[in-house]
């Protein structure tokens, strides 16, 4: 991986929760990128196709204003149509190494859950990061499998790659999985149920920051 597609891949990583107002959606992304995030996941389960690529191109634009990165969730046709930076899989969102063959250029984030060993496929088969969670008890996915911290760091160096911590993660213990390994903090509920997202994003975004050396192993080099 190019040195400067490594260091982008850092950073508070927002994914948004499903939401049917376009205007409060757009509003709070704009406010978690203004915060400091670094990339933003579009993800939705619910709206119909058309809405969710009208939503997925606002918030594309979104990203580029502020030099973000973005990412869409499950649908590499959609990521695609709105001309995305990449898209993130499941383990049941079709095959990872079919997916870098149809967008070779494209980034590819893929899920290993708490399974440090999927990480070692992924890198294989073409992913530019992969997934590991849930680390922390999730809101959002209160029986998904829990992860622990030392997954993050085994992930890591048996792929190669950046890792995304996922699940449950919010202010009070974000630094504990970036010294645990993680490149990236995956965030939904910490970031938009919160009362001031933009407040939240700068909270979240610390244990990247360079003063935060007790809790960060490495700091990304300039873009």
């Amino acid at each position: 991986m190019r040195p400067e597609r490594r260091a982008a891949l850092r950073g508070l990583y927002a994914v948004t929760p499903g939401e049917a107002d376009d205007a409060r959606l757009f509003a709070s992304v704009s406010a978690v990128l203004a915060g400091g995030a670094r990339l933003v996941q579009y993800r939705d389960k619910a709206l119909d196709p058309a809405r969710r690529l009208d939503q997925a191109r606002g918030i594309a634009a979104l990203c580029r204003e502020h030099g973000a990165l973005f990412i869409v969730n499950d649908d590499l046709a959609l990521a695609l149509a709105v001309g995305a930076d990449g898209v993130h899989l499941g383990r049941e969102d079709g095959e990872v190494a079919a997916a870098r063959a149809a967008w070779p250029g494209g980034l590819l984030g893929v899920s290993c859950y708490d399974r440090p060993s999927l990480a070692a496929a992924a890198a294989a088969a073409g992913a530019d990061y992969v997934g590991i969670g849930s680390v922390f008890a999730s809101a959002v996915k209160p029986g998904a499998v829990h992860a622990p911290l030392e997954a993050l760091g085994e992930a890591g160096r048996r792929s190669g790659l950046p890792v995304a911590a996922i699940g449950g993660i919010d202010e009070s213990n974000a630094a504990q999985a970036v010294a645990a390994g993680a490149d990236m903090i995956a965030v939904i509920t910490a970031l938009f149920a919160a009362p001031d997202p933009r407040a939240a994003a700068r909270a979240l975004s610390r244990p990247f920051e360079p003063d935060e050396r007790s809790h960060v192993r490495t700091q990304p080099a300039a873009l």
